[in-house]
């Protein structure tokens, strides 16, 4: 049997092999300068048992004592408080002191006096905060074991009442917790993105620094079979598991994945979570891999059903957009081809400005998001071209006046075949499409747009299609070297070019070179 040191009392008993805890006392503080009240006061309580609980009592011989006891001990259920001690209102004192200053308003309180003139009962009912007044001697053993029950039983009422409303309390901020958590995973775009985001809010709604893995797996290798480091794509992890991409996951977490993968459900496990997120619209199946829990509350694995529950529909919702951004990306991607083949354009040349376009984008500071977009729309700059006649399109010599009239009308075109839209990736094709050939000082076309007006996007496409015209074979040139480029560009700069994007371009020139190499050897 296990014993409290200090108070040489059983912590367990273990009849019948049972192990049962014994209940924590009641605790009471007595307040009294005179040490015989305090020794009347524990015999005639000696007994005292409510709901299987004793009382443990605490002892002080002034306010001053009474008041470092209770700005040390929170738990103290009642005080019995004499009035006259080292003043003779200090009883008085200490109780203005405990509701006012110490803002205990749970405590229960007996105030007693052996000299009921210096405190008369109804002024004191009236100006100070106390549950009961007993003159000394007028309280028996019995009356005060009665005041006891009646103060205890007030005092467990108003606690089940405290810690339910803390309990609403921490449930409303733990559903903030989680609202806050998984609002910004409907933003991240890409899988991966989203997967380090989603690892980020987990750390953020836990407040610790657990670790935790995030793969994904195809559902068609889950339905065969136990699922095995070959087939599992880690997309983000922390801790142990940072950059463990192309690494073996243990063997005792693989056991862990397979267990929720066959009982197709979310579990907690040896002290680690298991999420299980099947994605509905396709064949792949996310993990989401958590441990170290031993010490997080009931209330924080509650969080996590709720937060895995939107993580499920983040995912979904996460690949029906991605779905469909990579749809009109192909469509966009295809039908930029056809212009490309139709002109006679470089090979891959969408595709190249493309990926200059999105370099320069993150050089020049726009967030992510937008230099995905602009990755996605920018092939279509070109797709006026559909509508200008071949004798002007493949004229392999200069354009005449009423030639050149005519293939300045594809920006205005283009424009017109996506004005309409509102899908974000159209509507920025359509900018692209419409601006690209204005110039920053005015003198481009259709519109004569300059400087700041042409948007950023028309900006960087009017950049990085040069760039590429240039360093490639066109049906009326041969490809530049790359000194001849650059010294067209810098001589451009401020005229035809944003200054600032063509310098962060050319300072940054080797970034869309190994792009050029790295399509020529595609």
């Amino acid at each position: 049997m296990l014993f409290d040191k200090a108070k040489k009392k059983p912590l367990f008993s273990d009849k019948k092999n049972n192990d049962t805890k014994v209940l924590p006392a009641w605790r009471v503080l007595i307040v009294d300068d005179e040490p015989d009240i305090h020794s009347v006061t524990k015999l005639a309580l000696s007994r005292f048992k409510l709901e299987g609980r004793s009382l443990e009592f605490l002892n002080a011989y002034s306010g001053a004592e009474a008041k470092e006891i209770l700005q040390n001990e929170t738990d103290i259920a009642v005080a019995f408080i004499d009035v006259v001690m080292e003043s003779e209102h200090a009883g008085l004192e200490l109780i203005k002191w405990i509701r006012e200053d110490l803002s205990n308003r749970t405590i229960r309180i007996i105030l007693r006096t052996g000299q009921p003139g210096q405190a008369p009962e109804e002024d004191v009912i009236v100006n100070y905060d106390i549950n009961d007044y007993k003159a000394k001697a007028e309280l028996d053993s019995r009356k005060l074991m009665t005041s006891v029950y009646s103060t205890l039983r007030s005092y467990r009422d108003i606690m089940e009442i405290e810690q339910a409303r803390v309990s609403q309390i921490l449930h409303r901020q733990g559903l903030e917790r989680v609202l806050d958590a998984t609002s910004g995973l409907f933003e991240l775009r890409t899988l991966h993105r989203f997967a380090d985001g989603l690892l980020s809010q987990i750390a953020c709604l836990l407040n610790l620094n657990n670790e935790t893995l995030l793969l994904t797996c195809n559902a068609i290798d889950a339905i065969s079979g136990t699922v095995e480091n070959d087939d599992i794509e880690v997309l983000a992890g922390t801790g142990r598991f940072e950059n463990c991409d192309g690494k073996s996951i243990p063997n005792d977490i693989l056991l862990l994945l397979n267990k929720a993968i066959d009982e197709k459900r979310c579990l907690y496990e040896n002290n680690c979570f298991i999420g299980y997120f099947p994605t509905k619209t396709s064949r792949w199946i996310n993990i989401l891999y958590i441990d170290g829990l031993d010490q997080i509350s009931d209330l924080d694995k509650k969080l996590i059903d709720i937060f895995a529950i939107n993580v499920g529909v983040a995912f979904e919702n996460l690949l029906l957009n991605q779905e469909v951004e990579d749809t009109q990306s192909e469509l966009i991607l295809r039908l930029g081809d056809v212009v490309e083949s139709r002109s006679k354009e470089a090979a891959n040349h969408v595709k190249r400005i493309a990926e200059y376009s999105y370099e320069l984008a993150i050089l020049a500071g726009l967030p992510e998001s937008d230099a995905e977009l602009i990755k996605r729309a920018s092939p279509m700059h070109d797709v006026g071209k559909i509508a200008t006649p071949d004798a002007v399109l493949l004229k392999p010599g200069k354009l005449d006046e009423n030639e050149w009239n005519v293939m300045k009308q594809h920006p205005v075109i283009g424009h017109q075949i996506m004005a309409n839209s509102e899908r974000p990736i159209l509507k920025a094709a359509g900018v692209i499409a419409l601006q690209h050939h204005e110039k920053y000082d005015g003198s481009g076309y259709p519109l004569g747009t300059a400087g700041e007006d042409i948007h950023i996007f028309a900006r960087i496409v009017a950049i990085t299609d040069v760039y590429d015209a240039l360093t490639h074979k066109r049906c009326y040139k041969e490809a530049w070297p790359k000194e001849k480029v650059l010294e067209t560009l810098k001589e451009c700069s401020g005229t035809h070019f944003d200054p600032k994007l063509l310098k962060l371009f050319i300072e940054n020139i080797e970034v869309f070179e190994r792009i050029k190499t790295n399509w020529l050897d595609a």
